[in-house]
């Protein structure tokens, strides 16, 4: 197969990019790279009243920011372009009196509403709702009168009463007949292109070899088909992998929460952690393995193994990858990628020792599940922030809390040296003045330094915020607490 594989993501730049379609994305990037093809990005952007151009900035943005490079594009050019729909609007019109000439399509005059009583009218018989070819017979000066009173036709495929077989890569052998399925829209009224006829064409023109895409387009797949096989094009293979469900099983929407690449961009989810989880719903990687560089995704990627059955959508599981990908970044890496994060949050990082601030992420990154959370977890390492939880007030005001606070406070009073000394000093002083042991010593220490009950580690937190702060903090407890 080699390099003669090639495959496309063409989306609709009518919306922001759903996890769904750039699950689609990856996986026919995936494919492409592991067959070391070609992965082509086609706009589809022939429905005027849907399509917008901010759409289709996003679009790419979202893709690059996923890194699913593609070799061929709108931006980038390549040997078979124009690759947006609404630039190749001749080639269609060419096609489609290629179609005209072989009398295989013919005018169609039914209004909108007429149409949707045809369907209610099936609905309600309990037939199948299609187009049951008023138009396909009419003579020419039936035509002449329709056209006269204004209606502008559409054009439809005249369907043959045949059935259509073909073998999808991930499904097997897949079978539809032709008698079940109405002569449908190749050319809608306005003389733009429908969905079924433009995608053959394009694909056909760009050597497309493989079209790996939702089982939603199943029943599309057969339509196609059919128009391969009018044109006398050559079929590529196709593969339909299963789609993304909420956890009620229910295809994935915005009622199941975040459901766009752009809303978990903002949450702070890391690109490679989203990609890691989008390849492991529907597919599977030997082992078992769930955190996979994307060299190795690329490695282990088969069809073969894609499944046909629906993947839950498991956003705590997303969470879980995501908080792995954070904690084994560079703290170099995160420090470059914190700081949108850290502006949202009130901070000013060019205001900051690059050297502490990165110490600081070094400590809390361990805690992080996104980068959106960098602003409350590095809260504690600033004295204008600090303040006692409820949690953290209730627990400093038991006695033997109290004692500890504060034959820990009184230490550091008099306390010179090394931060990290130090911390260890007072500790052992309070323990044995105190008599404390474990979580009755460690966490008043925390609530007193902190303001929370929960935390990385206290020694770094002391040696991160200086002996200085740690002494204010302490005054402060001890102020609030009336010691």
């Amino acid at each position: 197969m080699g390099n003669n594989a090639r495959v496309r993501f063409a989306p609709s730049p009518s919306g922001e990019l759903h996890v769904g379609n750039a699950r689609t994305a990856l996986f026919n990037w995936m494919f492409a790279r592991h067959e070391g093809g070609c992965f082509i990005l086609r706009i589809e952007d022939t429905d005027e009243s849907r399509s917008d151009s901010a759409y289709q900035t996003s679009l790419l943005e979202d893709l690059k920011w996923l890194g699913l490079a593609w070799d061929e594009g709108p931006d980038i050019g390549g040997g078979y372009g124009p690759y947006r729909q609404s630039e190749r609007l001749a080639l269609y019109a060419e096609h489609l009196k290629k179609l005209m000439d072989a009398d295989l399509v013919y005018p169609c005059y039914c209004t909108e509403e007429e149409l949707e009583e045809e369907r209610r009218t099936l609905i309600l018989a309990k037939r199948m709702p299609r187009y049951l070819g008023k138009c396909r017979n009419l003579g020419g000066k039936e035509r002449e009168a329709l056209a006269a009173s204004g209606r502008k036709p559409s054009y439809r495929f005249k369907v043959p009463q045949t059935t259509i077989e073909f073998h999808d890569l991930i499904r097997g052998p897949m079978r539809f007949e032709g008698e079940a399925m109405g002569d449908f829209i190749i050319v809608r009224s306005n003389g733009m292109p429908a969905y079924n006829f433009a995608v053959v064409i394009d694909d056909h023109l760009m050597a497309v070899s493989h079209v790996i895409r939702g089982e939603d387009h199943l029943s599309n797949t057969a339509l196609q088909i059919m128009l391969y096989r009018a044109f006398g094009f050559e079929e590529p293979a196709f593969a339909h992998h299963c789609l993304i469900l909420g956890r009620d099983h229910a295809k994935l929407g915005k009622r199941h929460g975040s459901v766009s690449v752009g809303e978990f961009r903002k949450q702070g989810f890391l690109p490679e952690a989203l990609i890691n989880y989008l390849g492991l719903l529907g597919s599977s990687f030997a082992g078992g393995r769930e955190i996979l560089s994307r060299d190795e995704m690329i490695g282990a990627f088969s069809l073969s193994r894609a499944s046909k059955s629906g993947a839950i959508f498991d956003e705590d599981k997303l969470r879980w990858l995501n908080a792995a990908y954070i904690r084994n970044a560079s703290t170099n890496d995160l420090f470059r990628r914190l700081e949108p994060f850290l502006r949202a949050s009130g901070y000013r990082p060019e205001t900051l020792d690059a050297v502490w601030l990165k110490n600081v992420l070094e400590i809390v990154k361990g805690e992080l599940t996104t980068l959106a959370e960098v602003g409350d977890r590095i809260a504690l390492f600033f004295d204008e922030r600090y303040a006692l939880s409820e949690e953290a007030h209730m627990l400093l005001t038991a006695p033997g809390a109290r004692e500890v606070v504060g034959v820990f406070g009184d230490y550091l009073k008099r306390a010179q040296g090394d931060p990290g000394d130090i911390y260890a000093a007072a500790i052992r002083h309070a323990k044995e003045t105190s008599g404390a042991r474990g979580k009755d010593l460690f966490m008043p220490v925390r609530a007193a330094l902190t303001g929370q009950l929960k935390g990385p580690e206290l020694d770094r937190i002391f040696v991160v915020l200086g002996l200085d702060s740690a002494r204010r903090r302490f005054a402060q407890v001890e102020k609030i607490l009336n010691f």
